[in-house]
């Protein structure tokens, strides 16, 4: 059976390595992004570049989207010569951006409106994950369309959920960033007292890798911590976002989060040093001031 037709929209980071697996993979790919440069490295490998986000729906039987925030999720959809513009009866869109719920309810009404099909699937993991296809993919909306699109999130990922309907996996994503985001924190401050406390950082890392409280991610970041070593595989600024969503979400259904709310300061303060677009390991840097 032919393979369909598959657009990504966002070529960022994990954008551009989800597409690149399905063109790895096989299906016919065509690429957009606003900055077109980003496209260039899936254009290599034998892609198509649409010129706008309309042209890449309008051409392809399943279109997937990666941005990086709320604003630029919406700006993708509703803009001029976006998403909507390309929707038509039967269409099919699958948003695996990391926004709040109201974004994913607003987009998923505006494409049903117009006969089209949606899935939200925002994605577990970072930039080795994505490259690697070991992605958590948590899918919510139209089940029939998760189902077409599975083949495509089995090249993208290890596992995928489906949560019900359009709200449902953003809830998670942001519920599984903020306790990645807290322990992050709970990390550097560990390394940062320790360390003033006359503590080897190395020693402290050896002694959590043997305990109940080990786990993969700071047994990979615990070490590039100490090390200064901060190359972007998630970066901090998307990590800040994710946290203070989680804490709006925590307004609205009257959850109080004060570990949240302390971790998103932690964050705050490591992008008011600059280090927005370093990995969102390097909050230990303002922590350990």
């Amino acid at each position: 059976m032919a393979k369909p037709s598959v657009g990504y929209l966002g070529m960022g980071i994990m954008g551009s390595a989800m597409a690149g697996r399905l063109v790895d993979a096989g299906f016919p790919t065509t690429v957009w992004n606003r900055n077109k440069d980003k496209c260039k490295p899936l254009a290599e490998k034998g892609a198509k570049v649409a010129e706008t986000a309309q042209a890449l729906v309008e051409s392809c039987d399943i279109v997937f989207a990666c941005t990086s925030d709320p604003a630029s999720a919406r700006a993708v959809v509703f803009g001029e010569n976006g998403v909507l513009a390309g929707i038509s009866p039967g269409k099919k869109f699958v948003d695996m951006s990391t926004v709040d719920e109201e974004t994913a309810l607003e987009i998923g009404k505006a494409v049903r409106a117009k006969g089209g099909l949606f899935l939200e699937a925002p994605v577990s993991g970072s930039k080795g994950p994505a490259l690697s296809g070991q992605l958590v993919i948590l899918a919510a909306g139209d089940q029939a369309l998760k189902d077409e699109a599975q083949p495509c999130f089995d090249v993208m990922g290890k596992r995928t959920f489906f949560l019900g309907d359009v709200g449902a996996g953003a809830r998670m994503k942001l519920v599984i960033n903020m306790v990645m985001g807290i322990n992050m924190v709970a990390l550097s401050e560990g390394l940062a007292v320790g360390q003033k406390a006359g503590l080897s950082g190395a020693d402290i890392m050896e002694v959590i890798k043997e305990g109940a409280i080990a786990s993969p991610m700071y047994g990979l970041k615990g070490p590039k911590m100490l090390a200064g070593e901060y190359d972007t595989n998630f970066p901090l600024k998307h990590q800040q976002k994710d946290v203070r969503l989680a804490v709006d979400l925590g307004d609205k259904v009257g959850q109080p989060m004060p570990l949240a709310a302390a971790a998103n300061e932690a964050f705050k303060a490591g992008m008011a040093m600059g280090k927005g677009d370093s990995d969102f390991s390097a909050v230990f840097e303002a922590v350990k001031r």
